[in-house]
């Protein structure tokens, strides 16, 4: 059976990852964006980090540049403007796709394991977000309109 933690990724300093690093713990997979209306989000996902990252939660954002244009820059870019503009601090992706034929295979894997609003598997939108058990298996998709502190109830019972 695949797992969230069969995947890797690429960090923004270009060093592999793995995602079966963080086994056992609660994943809060996003794609983001740096010009985006829901940027602002990074605040609220950096909070969610530093609160539940010690009980287990690990939050990891993908950067993605196919919602009009609004991930621009290179992986230097994004990381300063991360951490200069939200104190970003959880780990993050180089740029990827999450939908067409060049999608990561990670997300891939997402939206054919939780659908969207009506059945849809692509993703909408910047900012949708998928939240993974410690065993792995994905157990909520939000929307991109789902502020990062409204997840808070569903975080606090897959650390349970």
């Amino acid at each position: 059976m695949t797992t969230a933690f069969d995947f890797p990724f690429v960090d923004l300093s270009g060093q592999p990852q793995a995602l079966a690093q963080y086994r056992g713990k609660v994943l809060l997979l996003v794609n983001v964006a740096s010009k985006c209306g829901f940027t602002p989000q990074y605040e609220g996902l950096e909070a969610l980090w530093r609160e539940f990252g010690p009980r287990g939660l690990v939050v990891v954002g993908f950067p993605c540049d196919q919602f009009g244009h609004q991930e621009p820059g290179d992986a230097a870019q994004i990381g300063e403007f991360c951490s200069l503009t939200y104190g970003v601090s959880f780990p993050m992706s180089d740029k990827v796709e999450v939908n067409g034929a060049g999608a990561d295979p990670l997300w891939q894997w997402l939206k054919a394991e939780k659908a969207g609003v009506l059945g849809t598997r692509g993703i909408k939108w910047n900012f949708s977000k998928f939240l993974v058990g410690r065993d792995g298996q994905v157990l909520a998709r939000y929307a991109p309109t789902d502020k990062p502190d409204s997840l808070r109830g569903d975080i606090e019972a897959a650390l349970a």
